[in-house]
């Protein structure tokens, strides 16, 4: 027995056709469009696959759903200075069978491609945006940051340009401050010496522009929570999950009194775990927890001991 399926806002999708069955002789078949199929309505047998699909030729993204018809293809990006509405024109030189061009069409294709390309970057914003988030999206695939994060920081570096913040500054430097304050709106522990790690600029500059860009745009970045770095910096580490579970109740409990004010979250995840670390039988020394957390062992040892005297700890220190 054939079950089918047919859409509310299409009743035809599922349609008779006169073909006669091989198997059966009857000449009644299914068309089912959703399957893209065609079968016998007495035996089941398939007689064509892969059928050509007659629906509409939009895709909706919206949750309105197909009320809305917008033309198909992926949605727009704002990763990509144009946004992907663009047309892209392949660098293979082959044709829609596969076969490689000849002579006169490849020259044709590099013409094509070299005019579609100064089309497409026509000004210096343009050029501008091309590569910034070309640096964006090398710099986040180097960090291991998700697509949503690289998203964020197009966005706000395409408002930094409207509002003509970049005159006078490098466009790396921007690129990277965007990624920063992205990271931060996204609650992505990065600090910004893994930033300026993966960038061609120093940390000063990176925390000078990023501040500028704060205060320029009005945005309010919520604070960094030092628990975020607990995972990465205890998987760098070894430690057992017990240990970053206590460590984590450490920080929750810092929190809880005001210890984390003014301090740098990683400094305080990287002492948090060295307690913990000790706590647990799991030692490790605060030169590798430094390490890890890319501060110095100063901060480690600073912290630690304002968290053992206010949270009344008692470990032994290495």
């Amino acid at each position: 027995m054939l079950l089918t399926e047919t859409h509310p806002s299409d009743e035809e999708e599922n349609e008779k056709v006169e073909v006669e069955c091989p198997s059966c002789g009857d000449s009644i078949t299914v068309r089912d469009y959703q399957q893209n199929i065609v079968v016998c309505e007495n035996c089941g047998l398939i007689l064509k696959e892969n059928i050509k699909d007659r629906g509409p030729e939009w895709t909706a993204f919206s949750q309105e759903g197909y009320e809305e018809k917008s033309r198909a293809g992926p949605p727009s990006t704002e990763t990509i200075h144009d946004k992907g509405l663009s047309t892209q024109i392949d660098y293979g030189d082959r044709d829609a069978k596969g076969k490689k061009l000849s002579p006169e069409r490849r020259k044709q294709a590099y013409r094509l491609r070299k005019w579609h390309k100064r089309i497409r970057m026509s000004d210096s914003t343009d050029r501008n945006l091309a590569f910034a988030l070309s640096e964006i999206n090398r710099m986040s695939s180097q960090l291991g940051l998700s697509r949503s994060v690289q998203e964020i920081a197009a966005k706000i570096y395409r408002e930094a340009v409207e509002e003509d913040l970049i005159r006078g500054r490098s466009i790396e430097g921007v690129a990277s401050a965007v990624l920063y304050i992205a990271c931060r709106e996204a609650q992505v522990p990065r600090t910004l010496e893994e930033v300026a790690e993966a960038s061609r600029v120093d940390v000063k500059e990176i925390g000078k522009t990023h501040r500028f860009l704060i205060r320029e745009l009005g945005i309010d970045l919520p604070l960094t929570d030092p628990s975020k770095y607990v995972a990465r910096f205890g998987s760098e580490l070894g430690i057992s999950g017990e240990t970053r579970v206590e460590a984590m109740n450490i920080i929750r409990r810092a929190q809880e009194k005001k210890l984390t004010s003014g301090k740098s979250p990683s400094g305080i995840a990287a002492a948090a775990i060295y307690i913990a670390s000790q706590k647990s039988g799991e030692q490790r020394t605060q030169r590798e927890v430094a390490r890890v957390a890319d501060v110095t062992e100063v901060t480690v040892r600073n912290r630690y001991k304002e968290l053992v005297e206010e949270l009344d700890e008692e470990i032994e220190v290495q």
